[in-house]
């Protein structure tokens, strides 16, 4: 009795460490998969700011039930409507600071920064 109830003591803790290791794992490669995205939610650009290097290609992608657009504010690029699910990529070759807003949502902001 003594050995079944020592034995739970540690296989339970240790079972669900293994679990939450798993699943961290499984995050870690999903973040890997996800470099250089852009969600646009609830009205916000995640992440507000992004530093990548030049010859990078950003995604956004739109999971809001309404119409989102991605425009640069120097004019260097501006996507059509995007709808829930929609993406859009862009390359960015030259280092510098890309400042990037919703052409629909003007109060929607974000930087990518080029390096």
């Amino acid at each position: 009795m003594l050995t079944n109830t020592l034995r739970r003591a540690f296989v339970v803790p240790l079972g669900v460490g293994l679990l939450i290791a798993a699943s961290l794992s499984g995050l870690s490669v999903a973040q890997a998969q996800e470099a250089n995205v852009v969600v646009v939610k609830n009205f916000m650009f995640s992440p507000m700011s992004l530093t990548i290097k030049a010859g990078s290609t950003v995604t956004w992608k739109n999971l809001d039930g309404e119409p989102h657009t991605i425009v640069n504010d120097a004019g260097l690029f501006r996507s059509s409507a995007l709808d829930q699910n929609d993406t859009y990529k862009f390359r960015f070759d030259k280092p510098g600071v890309y400042k990037i807003f919703c052409g629909i949502h003007p109060n929607m902001k974000a930087t990518i920064t080029v390096q």
